[in-house]
C-alpha cells in the first residue's frame, strides 16, 4: 500500500494554527472525521488515548499521531505542517513541524504498522522532509510523496 493511496487531499493542512499538542490533534481530526464520516470526538479520543501511552513525537521535528477505530472500513492518512513548530513531547524535546495523522480500521493491524514504517523510512531522508516543509499546497505535498514512492 502506498501512502498516496490513503492520503486524502482534504486531510492535508499546510499551515496549522495550533500551538499545543491537543489543539494540533483537534485541528487534524476535523477533516479526518469529515472524510471518514465519523464523530469528531471519536477521532480525538482515539488519538489522545494513544498519546497517553507515550508521545508519538518521534523527534527531528516529526510526530505521527495514530489510532484505530472499529467504525471505519478504510484507512486514512493526513498531514499537517506547523511553520512555527509545536511542543509535542517528542523524544528529542524539539518542537514538531510535520504531523502525519493515521487512522485505520481496528482489525487492520498489518496496514497500520506498514504505513507507520513507510512514513518513518521516508522521513529519514532529509531532502524529502525539507521538501514537505517547504511545500505550498496539498497538491505539492501529494506530488512530493508520490515522487518518493516512485523511487526504485
Amino acid at each position: 500500500m502506498k501512502l498516496t493511496d490513503i492520503m486524502h487531499k482534504d486531510a492535508i493542512l499546510t499551515d496549522l494554527m495550533a500551538r499545543d499538542k491537543k489543539t494540533v490533534i483537534r485541528e487534524m481530526a476535523v477533516p479526518t472525521a469529515k472524510i471518514l464520516k465519523v464523530d469528531l470526538s471519536d477521532i480525538i479520543k482515539v488519538l489522545l488515548e494513544r498519546e497517553r501511552l507515550g508521545s508519538t513525537g518521534i523527534g527531528r521535528g516529526i510526530a505521527i499521531p495514530h489510532g484505530k477505530l472499529k467504525s471505519i472500513e478504510f484507512p486514512i492518512l493526513g498531514l499537517g505542517i506547523s511553520r512555527k513548530g509545536v511542543e509535542f513531547e517528542s523524544i528529542d524535546s524539539l518542537p514538531a513541524h510535520l504531523f502525519f495523522v493515521l487512522i485505520t480500521p481496528e482489525l487492520a493491524t498489518g496496514t497500520h504498522l506498514t504505513v507507520l514504517s513507510q512514513i518513518a523510512r521516508f522521513l529519514k531522508n532529509d531532502d524529502f522532509k525539507n521538501n514537505l516543509l517547504n511545500a505550498g499546497s496539498s497538491q505539492d505535498i501529494l506530488s512530493i510523496i508520490q515522487a518518493e514512492e516512485d523511487k526504485p
